[in-house]
């Protein structure tokens, strides 16, 4: 018995569609975009993480890029399994003599089927896991946040991930009403796509519109500190030549209005089904962001602008989700009740 506890580690896993985290030792230790490159022919994993990034757009005949998550739930099952397993070897530096089991508390969407959670369940098994526990995403990021979610208090959490935005009220240790919208990075990144598209008649590809996003990204058309307009390099749709342009925060906040606006909506409705007493103190508390869309420019003015209450932005965003799910798995006996079996 001894023997195997030293051969179990606990290991906390938040499986992003854009990025994927994982905590050992109460440190982060891999933090990878969630993708693989994969040989056709063999269809055998060539690449994983940033490496696989690195090609994804750029790739010849015989080897396509894999993004194994979509809207925050496993798409591709064999992949998703293919790099839970790569992304755990990269924890271990040390080859040993045997291979270890692996306690693990894993992130998933509160808005997730029982389908989709199997899958998940699954394909931690098969990369070796011995128990696994599931947390929501909401409920990690309050944790991950600093708040104290056995609390009698209502807090609202937003979690704007790569997938999905998940809004949540908690209280009590658990989520009391919650909604969960497949707009998130992935819908803000293909909106500027498309607005290159029409408006410039220029055609990019996903990496660089993410860096757009990144570099000039913006919810709302003013800003006190406002970022420098940005060069854009594409295909010109009439001449297929190559061609360089500049845009400015204020082009992309347009791009961006459509998808944000519904993100408001989804709020506004989460507030609405939330109950009295928990009204009250999200008037006291307010919202709390979390997740790298938390990241864009100016979005927590216009959440507050929209709802009337103050909006707090969380201190590490794209961590915060992994960091809860970390703290869940350091105190298991604590939070027990949040997991999922």
């Amino acid at each position: 018995m001894g023997l195997f506890n030293l051969l179990t580690q606990e290991i906390a896993i938040d499986l992003g569609t854009a990025n994927t985290l994982i905590i050992y030792n109460g440190k982060v230790v891999v933090n990878q975009p969630s993708i693989v490159a994969v040989d056709r022919t063999t269809q055998k994993v060539v690449a994983i993480g940033s490496m696989a990034q690195r090609m994804h757009g750029k790739t010849h005949e015989n080897i396509k890029t894999i993004r194994p998550l979509r809207d925050g739930v496993i798409a591709d099952f064999k992949y998703a399994e293919e790099m839970i397993k790569g992304m755990i070897k990269m924890i271990r530096k040390k080859k040993s003599l045997f291979a270890p089991s692996y306690r693990m508390v894993i992130c998933i969407p509160s808005g997730i089927t029982e389908v989709e959670k199997r899958a998940v369940k699954d394909s931690a098994e098969h990369a070796g896991a011995k128990d696994v526990y599931l947390i929501h995403e909401p409920m990690a990021a309050a944790l991950g946040i600093g708040i104290d979610v056995e609390e009698p208090m209502g807090n609202m959490v937003i979690d704007i991930g790569g997938g999905t935005s998940e809004i949540a009220v908690i209280a009590l240790g658990g989520i009391v009403t919650d909604k969960n919208i497949r707009v998130a990075g992935d819908e803000f990144t293909s909106d500027i796509e498309e607005y290159m598209r029409r408006q410039h008649n220029i055609l990019i590809g996903e990496r660089t519109a993410e860096q757009i996003k990144i570099e000039v990204g913006a919810a709302v058309t003013e800003l006190d500190d406002p970022p420098e307009d940005y060069p854009v390099r594409g295909r010109d749709l009439m001449t297929g030549i190559p061609k360089e342009i500049k845009v400015s925060f204020t082009e992309i906040a347009t791009a961006l209005d459509k998808s944000i606006a519904k993100i408001e909506e989804a709020i506004l409705s989460c507030l609405e089904n939330t109950p009295p007493e928990l009204s009250a103190d999200i008037y006291k508390t307010g919202i709390y962001l979390a997740g790298g869309g938390a990241l864009l420019r100016g979005l927590d003015k216009r959440i507050s602008a929209k709802t009337k209450l103050p909006v707090h932005v969380s201190e590490d965003p794209l961590k915060a989700v992994a960091n809860g799910t970390g703290i869940a798995l350091k105190n298991l006996d604590r939070f027990q009740f949040l997991m999922k079996d």
